[in-house]
């Protein structure tokens, strides 16, 4: 409070805002219970940098700091303001701009950045267990969790690691050691201008495992927004006569989604009594409202009308809106492209494999989300005021693509099975 009202009654400068000092207050009790004075002095110092000098630089982190920090004072708390998606530069609103840089940068910088999240959560862990952290300390884990944390997101962050050229510098000694190989790999990998991690980091309650849940769901985040950069491109490629690039971007895309298991399965080491004591807080927020993943399943193909309609959709309202503006798909774009005869039969059946590939990892990640919902919630409603286990298990088997089936035969565009 004291360093607030210091930087208030000064120059109120964006580049001297005393970030530790206000983070330390929202860590000693979670977001949820922060003293309504603090609140009022951070929306003050919103109301200071307010302007066109929020737009960029260290003004326009402050500024997303804050709103991020004042989501449950303005009444607007929900999932993305939860994670941060903001201050990582992830998608979170129609305004969000495009990747920057070439395709190479674009991935390399989600790679950074999926990197950088597993091991700052596995960072945490190793300071828990050394008592060398004081946040977030109700009901830490045991030993036997930490270790079976640091195995599985090592293995997480591996693929990550092979694409950046740096796998082998985390080696595969025992999984504490590889942990600690990984922050030091993820330190060096951080490039100038990439998004501070410290910042994103705002939890609701003081439960531990509040800390691992933040960064799996960030870490998917960014997965998904690259999943959706990937099948823009294949759109785009499909307008053309050489079905190979956009065959290369959905095979990418399959094996970004087809490696991320052990995220699950990091994930799946939470406490269920842990979730569900921070999770009394978060109610507003929930994944439901990610728009990321709303994108990638809308550009695999048109939802239905009563999809369109629900929930779902009506919690991405830009989503849904460029749906409703004929948002293009690859399920149509390859009908158009096989309808146009632009496919020989090689180029064909190499697409619907592509495609069949990634139809089965995303309905994999899908069956996986409810079998860990189930283990955590139970018959429990969602958060966001969704349905939980019950929605994720209507939605888990919605076809991915029309245009092709699992049986690796393309469907006919004007009827019928191709042989």
């Amino acid at each position: 409070m004291h360093e607030l009202t210091s930087w208030l009654s000064g120059t109120a400068d964006p580049r001297t805002f005393p970030y530790p000092a206000v983070l330390r207050e929202f860590h000693e009790v979670g977001k949820h219970f922060v003293e309504k004075e603090l609140l009022a002095l951070l929306d003050e110092s919103r109301a200071r940098v307010a302007g066109a000098s929020a737009a960029v630089g260290d003004a326009r982190r402050l500024t997303d700091f804050l709103d991020v920090a004042l989501d449950k004072w303005d009444g607007r708390y929900d999932y993305r303001s939860y994670l941060a998606l903001r201050l990582l530069r992830l998608p979170c609103g129609a305004d969000d701009p495009p990747p920057a840089g070439d395709d190479a940068t674009a991935r390399r910088a989600r790679d950074r950045l999926f990197v950088r999240l597993v091991a700052d959560a596995l960072a945490f862990e190793l300071a828990a267990a050394a008592h060398a952290t004081d946040l977030l300390p109700q009901q830490r884990p045991g030993p036997t969790v930490v270790t079976k944390r640091c195995r599985l997101g090592v293995r997480a962050a591996l693929p990550a690691l092979a694409r950046l050229g740096v796998a082998g510098a985390v080696g595969d000694g025992e999984p504490a050691t590889a942990a600690a190989a990984l922050r030091a790999v993820a330190a060096d990998l951080a490039a100038d201008g990439d998004p501070p991690l410290g910042l994103s980091m705002l939890p609701v309650h003081v439960t531990h495992d509040e800390y691992l849940f933040i960064r799996v769901l960030q870490a998917y985040e960014c997965l998904f927004a690259g999943l959706a950069d990937e099948l823009r491109a294949a759109v785009a490629a499909l307008a053309g006569n050489d079905p190979r690039p956009a065959a290369e971007r959905l095979r990418y895309a399959g094996d970004l989604l087809a490696t991320a298991g052990p995220l699950f399965s990091l994930l799946a080491t939470m406490q269920a009594e842990s979730f569900r004591t921070f999770r009394q807080y978060t109610e507003g927020a929930s994944a439901i409202q990610s728009r990321s993943y709303k994108l990638v399943e809308s550009l695999c193909r048109t939802p239905e009308e009563d999809r369109l309609d629900s929930v779902a959709y009506r919690s991405v309202p830009e989503v849904r809106a460029r749906v409703r503006a004929g948002q293009p798909t690859v399920d149509e774009a390859y009908r158009s492209a096989v309808r146009e005869g632009r496919l020989d039969g090689a180029g064909r059946v190499l697409l619907a494999r592509r495609m069949e590939a990634f139809a089965g990892a995303l309905l994999q990640w899908r069956r996986t989300h409810h079998r860990i919902a189930t283990r955590m919630l139970g018959p429990r409603h969602g958060t966001g005021y969704t349905e939980g286990t019950p929605y994720l298990a209507a939605v888990r088997a919605v076809p991915v693509f029309t245009a092709v089936t699992t049986d690796s035969r393309p469907v006919d565009p004007i009827g019928g099975r191709s042989s």
